[in-house]
Parts: C-alpha cells; sequence; structure tokens
C-alpha cells in the first residue's frame, strides 16, 4: 500500500527510535555494471521490471517514473495530473530520515534542489525534487573541455552550495560533477541535486573529524587512503573532491586517473598531478588551493569564494566551448580520449 507523504508521516519518522528503523530490511540493490565508450547523451533505463521487486515501480502516488538517469537510482517523474516534472531519487527509510535532518538543517538555498515531495512505499521514501536539465558530468563527458569564462561562473554556483552546506554543519562526502545538476534550459544555473550521503554534524559544528570511508574513487582525497581507521576532516575531504571537479570541468580529465583501483590510489596517496599550460595563471593557483595533500593547507569553501580568478579574472579568455573550437584543439581532444570523464565510475569500498 503507497501513502503519500505529509506532516503527520514526516513527523512519524523523524521521532521514530534509531534502533527500529536500523532492523528494518533495506531494500535490496542490483549492482549496475560498468558501460564502456564515450556517449556524449546520458542513457536510461526503463525503471518498471516486470520481475525485480528491487527496482522501482513506474508508478508511485501520483507520479509516474519515466527514465533513470545514468549511473544513480534518480529518475526523471512526471506528475500524472498536472504533467509537471520532477527528478525522484529512491532512498532507504533509514537514510531517508538523515535525508530530512540534513535538509532542516540547511534551509532553503538557491544553488541546492529543495525537497518538494515524498512517497512512501514499503521500506523505500521515493524523494520529489525539482527537474533539471542534466547533470555536470554528462556535460564535460559531452564538450571534453570548457572555457574558463564559462566554468568561472558555474563553479561560483558549486561553492555557493557547498559553502552553505559546510556552515551550517554539512558534509557532503560523496562529491562528484554528477551531483550537480543544471536548472535552466540554457544550462547557466546550477544546483546540488540533493543531500544523500551526506553527513551532519552535531554539538560543535567546528569539529568535523570523521571516520568513515565513502566516495568515488576518483574524487577521493589521499588522507582517507592513508589515514588506516583514523579520523579525517570532513570538510577538507569536501574540498578536495572539488578540486578534482574543477580540474576536469576545465582540462576535460580527471587529475588522477588509472584502470585499476591499486594504481589509482597509489596517485593519489602521491598527490603529484600535472596542469596544462594553456590554464591561466590564476586558474592553476585556484586548482593548487583545493588539490594540496595535506589536508590543513586547502582552503575552506567560504574562503575560495574570494579567489582572484573567481572575483576579478585577469584578463577574458578565449572560449574553446562548443563549436567554437578550432580543428587543432579538437585533435588534441580527440588524442586524450583515454583519459576524459568515464561513463561509469565504482565507489570506493
Amino acid at each position: 500500500m503507497i501513502k503519500t507523504s505529509s506532516q503527520r508521516c514526516l513527523k512519524r519518522l523523524l521521532e521514530e527510535p534509531p534502533d527500529n528503523v536500523a532492523k528494518r530490511k533495506p531494500a535490496p540493490q542490483v549492482p549496475h555494471p560498468p558501460t564502456t565508450g564515450l556517449s556524449p547523451f546520458p542513457r536510461t533505463r526503463n525503471p518498471s521490471p516486470k520481475s525485480s521487486q528491487s527496482k522501482a515501480p513506474s508508478r508511485v502516488g501520483q507520479y509516474t517514473l519515466v527514465e533513470r538517469y545514468e549511473g544513480e537510482e534518480v529518475y526523471r517523474a512526471e506528475h500524472s495530473q498536472t504533467k509537471k516534472q520532477f527528478t525522484c531519487q529512491v532512498l532507504s527509510l533509514h537514510s531517508y530520515q538523515d535525508f530530512l535532518i540534513a535538509y532542516n538543517r540547511i534551509g532553503q538555498h538557491e544553488s541546492i534542489c529543495s525537497l518538494l515531495d515524498t512517497v512512501i512505499c514499503g521500506d523505500r521514501a521515493y524523494v520529489f525534487l525539482s527537474g533539471h536539465y542534466g547533470d555536470m558530468h554528462t556535460y564535460v563527458r559531452r564538450w571534453k573541455r570548457l572555457s574558463e569564462d564559462e566554468m568561472r561562473h558555474l563553479f561560483t554556483q558549486v561553492l555557493n552550495a557547498v559553502s552553505h552546506c559546510h556552515q551550517h554543519g554539512v558534509i557532503l562526502r560523496d562529491l562528484k560533477l554528477r551531483k550537480f545538476v543544471f536548472t535552466d534550459k540554457n544550462r547557466t544555473s546550477l544546483a546540488l541535486l540533493s543531500l544523500n550521503d551526506c553527513t551532519v554534524l552535531y554539538g560543535n559544528h567546528g569539529d568535523d573529524s570523521l571516520t568513515d570511508r565513502h566516495g568515488c574513487p576518483a574524487y577521493v582525497s589521499p588522507e582517507l587512503l592513508t589515514n588506516g581507521k583514523g579520523s579525517y576532516s570532513g570538510r577538507a575531504a569536501d574540498i578536495w573532491s572539488l578540486g578534482v571537479s574543477l580540474y576536469t570541468m576545465l582540462v576535460g580529465r580527471y587529475p588522477f586517473q588509472e584502470m585499476q583501483p591499486a594504481a589509482l590510489f597509489a596517485k593519489i596517496r602521491h598527490g603529484a598531478f600535472s596542469l596544462p599550460e594553456w590554464l591561466s595563471p590564476q586558474a592553476k593557483c585556484l586548482i593548487g588551493c583545493m588539490l594540496r595533500k595535506s589536508p590543513a593547507e586547502r582552503l575552506k569553501a567560504s574562503e575560495l569564494l574570494m579567489h582572484p580568478w573567481l572575483t576579478s579574472p585577469s584578463r577574458p579568455h578565449r572560449s574553446t566551448h562548443k563549436t567554437q573550437r578550432s580543428s587543432q584543439q579538437v585533435l588534441q581532444i580527440k588524442q586524450e580520449d583515454n583519459q576524459v570523464v568515464p561513463t561509469w565510475t565504482e565507489k570506493a569500498q
């Protein structure tokens, strides 16, 4: 039986003792195999399987799950009456409790997608957020490399979202390009899709020490790979992931990339990466402020917003975006295809 969300339902979930929720049997997860090759458009999956109960139904309450986005348990949904488009994220009830707490903590923000509705179905919560026009991962994979002028505007919005979360004691942990989506057709406005996988700090918000290891291998920071079972700074780990994101947006490939996880993690532990000569000095400086091996040396999100690359760029750069690229630039990008953003990345275990 499906129950639509209401204040009473949300109140019950929030007041339910954590021990009771933990005893619930989590919804089974079906691992998604890696895709190969580079596709300019996101692939979708049919959200209405014939036999597997572990996958989402095609109809949830007053919503229809139209298609599944690549890489996450996230769907494009449509309201059956208004035909309005939404983004639906499927969570376990335990994860949904943490999700609600995080949203209550940060409140409304223009660069974070708002929670609009929830449908509880069995042991799963179907969370509905505003519809979007694609994620940043797919955008970078399509265009390979983006101009500094364009990225300056978009990355400012990314930093605003992360800074707001950090100031309110929310550590995002699994930061990556796929988490940021375009909220307009012209793809000029970015927003953090949701707060799943985040950690909420209690008590002293200044103490952001975490011990659990979570994240996407290409974005994980060195201290998560070298500290054993010791603690690390959650905010500093998020900043490293932001550095990987900006590097990838500007260069078109990850700063650390290997086919085998062991080789990839060895590179990340070493912390050495190369920057193309054609990047502006200010862009190189900003990336270097985030991709520092020592967590204590990385700038905070609020400090990064004051960096000259964002506030007073030295000079405009010629756009290498979309159809304005020269034939030489296109050839160079093709030669780097073995290093461009892949279509699938497995989470670190």
